[in-house]
């Protein structure tokens, strides 16, 4: 984790922090964009691994149990979403590689970390 900076121009940390903001969303856009940090890769992949299957499951999670406890699920699987993007964008700020269980190796392989 020597370098400082991605190819973006940005800060290192802050580029990284950037992949999770909008979840999949940015993960994707940087993986596009980041051609050299690895470091910034490993965080962009980590987001898409992460945020698109559970972005999926937390609808159809809704559609299944929402007609038993509408509104409810889908809430409690937002705040829980939500938390876990805070945490992962004040780590990456904080320039921590936090690998998650399972989507933290497969974003390190491809990210080549």
């Amino acid at each position: 984790m020597s370098e400082t900076k991605s190819s973006t121009g940005m800060e290192q940390n802050i580029a990284s922090l950037l992949c999770y903001v909008l979840g999949f969303i940015t993960g994707i856009v940087f993986i596009l964009i980041e051609k050299d940090n690895k470091v910034v890769r490993f965080h962009a992949f980590q987001s898409l691994f992460t945020f698109l299957p559970l972005f999926i499951l937390q609808y159809v999670l809704a559609i299944v149990l929402g007609a038993i406890l509408p509104g409810i699920v889908f809430t409690l699987i937002s705040l829980a979403l939500l938390g876990l993007m805070i945490f992962l964008i004040v780590k990456a700020f904080q320039n921590q590689m936090i690998k998650l269980p399972i989507v933290g190796d497969l974003a390190a392989k491809q990210a080549g970390v």
